[in-house]
Order: C-alpha cells, then sequence, then structure tokens
C-alpha cells in the first residue's frame, strides 16, 4: 500500500489508518478532484477521501521517487 489515511472525526473507525492505494486513470495519474482523491483500500472499497489526510508509508517514501 502506498498511503495511509489518518482519517478524520467522521471517518468510519475502520478506514482510520488503514493502508490504501491511489486509483490511477489509462495515463497513469491519480483520479483526483478538488482536494479529493479517489483510493482503494485492501477490501476492494473505492472512497474519494481528502487528499490532506493521505500519507506516504515509509517504504513509499524511500522507493522510487515519485511514481
Amino acid at each position: 500500500m502506498r498511503y495511509v489515511y489518518l482519517g478524520d472525526r467522521m471517518t468510519a473507525d475502520r478506514w482510520r489508518g488503514q493502508g490504501c492505494d491511489p486509483v490511477r486513470r489509462p495515463d497513469g495519474r491519480c483520479v483526483a478532484r478538488r482536494g479529493t482523491a479517489l483510493v482503494v483500500f485492501s477490501d476492494g472499497s473505492r472512497i474519494a477521501v481528502n487528499r490532506r489526510r493521505l500519507r506516504l508509508t515509509p517504504e513509499a517514501r524511500q522507493g522510487s521517487g515519485g511514481t
């Protein structure tokens, strides 16, 4: 998983602190609009979340730089 979703006070407990990956368009860019990003969690749930509440995992931070 590339990101950890921190959540906010309205976030369900099952998604808070969970790892997720961005959903990508055919050209490889992330699906994002107006401060939100579409992510997929390990259970297959696709949810639009606030991008400010996403954090890179340490593995992704050390990884390939920006991809």
